[in-house]
């Protein structure tokens, strides 16, 4: 099997195309990603297993010529390219519909008249917005950024394809922990630098709102059984855990008891976002078993190099 990962490079690609170099059942491997964050972790290092069945293209996501180009061959595709939500997620509409929106849009038009014959397209839990309970994939979507708007209308043309069995599409919560190729605008990651380096975290609001959150190393393990076991074409969320910002305050004083914290607009109630970990797609694969958050901030921050 041959698979195409849009944004390969970036924070959760560059371990994806590890963890599917090493897999018997893939043959080949085109990274394709116009490198804009300036993160070239994944060529760089220990060599890769399996390496030889890597190839990169650098190319933009809007680039249709090049896009159908490099589909060609391709079985399967892994659409993670998009410009991430922190910390500007409100403040320019066009920087997200450009890449999340059309840029998906171009990505489901070239597959159409491809022999592509699965499309996994990572969106994010921000198409629901707010809620009070936990919401499942049935729960309305009501999206309350500009970051979110952009990800419900790029599912609106991979339902397309979800129609025809041919995409997945992967709801994702808060990405964290430790990659090569680091994000530190997120929030536990921007807390875990925060903590090793200043021993003080800066608060938004009260601290009590809640976000839904999953390791990167699950989400990456999750993502390759979609390989090896196709499962319905359909919509799935992919948590692990919901937690406070004060959730995660409490887990990295018991780590580091001096680590200091101040709160910003603390009058302020922020919107929450729960989201329910019984997962749907557990029904149809082993999926990786959380652990628990003080062990997973803690190997987090051994991964500092001081």
């Amino acid at each position: 099997m041959k698979v195409l990962i849009t944004g390969g490079a970036g924070y959760v690609g560059t371990k994806l195309v590890k963890q599917l170099a090493a897999n018997d059942l893939v043959t080949g491997i085109l990274v394709y990603d116009n490198l804009s964050r300036g993160n070239y972790n994944l060529f760089l290092g220990e060599r890769i297993v399996n390496g030889a069945k890597i190839r990169f293209v650098q190319g933009d996501i809007l680039d249709s010529r090049l896009l159908r180009k490099s589909l060609q061959g391709i079985d399967m595709v892994y659409h993670l390219a998009a410009k991430v939500t922190t910390p500007f997620a409100n403040t320019d509409p066009h920087f997200y519909e450009q890449t999340n929106h059309w840029g998906t849009a171009e990505l489901v038009y070239a597959i159409e008249d491809s022999d592509v014959q699965q499309l996994i397209h990572l969106s994010s839990t921000s198409v629901y917005g707010s809620s009070d309970g936990e919401v499942t994939e049935d729960s309305p979507l009501n999206p309350k950024t500009f970051y979110g708007v952009a990800k419900r209308r790029a599912e609106e043309h991979v339902l397309r394809l979800v129609a025809k069995d041919r995409a997945v599409i992967i709801r994702s919560g808060n990405v964290y922990g430790y990659s090569k190729s680091m994000r530190f605008d997120a929030v536990i990651n921007k807390f875990v630098f925060e903590t090793n380096f200043h021993n003080r975290i800066t608060i938004q609001g009260s601290g009590r709102q809640y976000r839904a959150f999953i390791h990167v190393n699950d989400l990456v393990y999750n993502l390759g059984l979609l390989i090896s076991q196709k499962v319905p074409a359909d919509v799935y969320n992919m948590v692990a855990k919901n937690l406070s910002v004060l959730d995660l305050v409490d887990v990295l004083q018991e780590l580091r008891p001096s680590l200091e914290f101040l709160f910003v607009d603390q009058h302020l109630e922020l919107r929450n976002i729960r989201v329910n970990p019984d997962l749907k797609l557990a029904n149809h694969l082993p999926l990786a078993k959380p652990q628990a958050l003080k062990e997973e901030i803690a190997v987090f921050l051994d991964n500092f190099s001081y």
